[in-house]
């Protein structure tokens, strides 16, 4: 018989710790898992979900003025900022609730509050202490503001979805997919925007092709994108912000949203305590079980790296409770990972860039594919979607396709599946496409790119 409380304690009630605190339980586990901020974590509170709602509001807006190249005449209708931001909470609220019930169901006690590790076998939580055989962290990220002049003024991916009024004026401080997704949600919903990015390019770590073209479409969204400028101080004024910049100029807003990065939510969670050995990034270091330097903890999600993406959380966590309490020798495979940037137009993407692919396979061949989508002929919007494959020029393998354009998220992900099963560019030449739709236009590339 087991002398501690627990056979596994997770810290964090994010998608990673949800999971493996329910598949281990689902094993026959004694299970118990904390959570100090709320359920569900980053994804269902301040991410994936209400961001993606968000997306949807803001695309309505350009949709009214499509509508009438289609014949559509009438009053465009006026956004209301807090039918929409309460709707959300309203929501969000339910998922919470389904979050702790499924948790429950699988007979997990539910703690409410911040874990900290007190030795290599004991949480504290409060006043109280829980000893388990093995202890999990998937406490995730958390928004990071740098410090200058006046940053109490800013504010972060947690708070600008419950803002008490609309910005009309927007300053978006950031390069990376949560900047850029932002700024087409506000510039949806009728903000005026300005991006600003302290290098010559956005989106680092995605395609080139891939970014130059968002730099080319996205001011054509009325998004004001300035590159090679930074914030030098924010000030309170009597109608808003001054925003000075590193360049001489300033601009005034209403808030400035900082989406500068996230790093590993590790304050006050205790790893004096323990031997857990961090990456020079600040995460979490584990080996391919997701355990640390100390035998008994593990950690997965966010706070160890790697793809910052739910459903990676998601099957590191499954991969660790089938591991370590389903008798099953499990390991993620992080190769051909599909992902998507809720900017608009959207981008997917799946497999390497073009220049990950040349350290990687040598010789390639490219496909791409620039045009004006169907809907826009009628519509007036100027919009141009980017398409590109990238294929091993030895074994004819596709092994990156990239896309920027409407639908392209839900396009990318059937796409993966093929990629994942090695489909090569002949069975990509050989698949009738549907017609007429974006997706075909992938199936029929047949002229490698005249540039390659």
């Amino acid at each position: 018989m087991s002398t501690f409380d627990y056979d596994l304690f997770v810290i964090g009630a994010g998608s990673g710790g949800v999971r493996a605190a329910r598949m281990a339980a689902s094993f026959g586990a004694r299970v118990a898992i904390a959570e100090d901020q709320y359920m569900g974590g980053t994804c269902v509170n301040v991410g994936c979900v209400p961001k993606k709602l968000y997306v949807y509001a803001s695309q309505f807006g350009k949709g009214f003025d499509d509508a009438v190249g289609f014949g559509w005449k009438g009053k465009k209708p006026q956004f209301d900022w807090t039918t929409l931001r309460d709707n959300k909470k309203g929501e969000i609220a339910r998922l919470n609730d389904i979050y702790d019930t499924l948790l429950q169901g699988a007979g997990a006690d539910v703690i409410n509050g911040r874990g900290r590790i007190i030795d290599a076998h004991t949480v504290a939580v409060g006043d109280t202490h829980y000893s388990a055989d093995k202890l999990l962290i998937a406490t995730g990220g958390w928004p990071f503001v740098p410090e200058f002049p006046g940053n109490e003024h800013a504010v972060t991916s947690n708070e600008i979805f419950d803002l008490e009024t609309f910005p009309r004026r927007l300053v978006i401080v950031g390069g990376g997919y949560i900047a850029v997704e932002f700024a087409g949600i506000f510039n949806g919903l009728g903000a005026n925007v300005t991006q600003l990015y302290r290098q010559s390019l956005f989106l680092r770590g995605f395609d080139l092709d891939i970014r130059k073209h968002a730099a080319q479409e996205i001011p054509n969204s009325g998004i004001d994108l300035k590159f090679e400028v930074n914030v030098r101080s924010i000030k309170q004024i009597k109608d808003g912000l001054r925003v000075e910049l590193d360049d001489g100029t300033a601009l005034e807003a209403d808030a400035v949203l900082y989406a500068t990065g996230r790093n590993p939510n590790l304050a006050g969670l205790g790893l004096e305590n323990v031997n857990v050995t961090l990456n020079d990034a600040g995460t979490i270091a584990v080996d391919h079980a997701f355990q640390t330097t100390e035998a008994s903890i593990f950690a997965v999600g966010d706070v160890i790296g790697g793809m910052e993406l739910t459903p990676v959380a998601l099957a590191e966590g499954m991969a660790f409770a089938r591991r370590q309490f389903g008798g099953m020798n499990q390991q993620v495979d992080y190769d051909f990972i599909p992902s998507a940037v809720f900017c608009q137009p959207t981008i997917g993407t799946v497999g390497f860039t073009e220049e990950q692919a040349r350290v990687e396979f040598g010789e390639l061949r490219l496909f791409k594919s620039n045009f004006r989508p169907l809907k826009h002929t009628l519509s007036g919007r100027e919009e141009k979607s980017f398409m590109k494959l990238i294929v091993d020029a030895t074994t004819d393998r596709v092994v990156g396709l990239h896309m920027m354009g409407p639908d392209a998220g839900e396009i990318t992900q059937g796409f993966a599946v093929a990629m994942r099963a090695g489909a090569t560019k002949a069975i990509f030449d050989t698949t009738i496409g549907i017609h007429p739709t974006t997706a075909e236009e992938f199936v029929t590339l047949r002229e490698p790119w005249t540039g390659d």
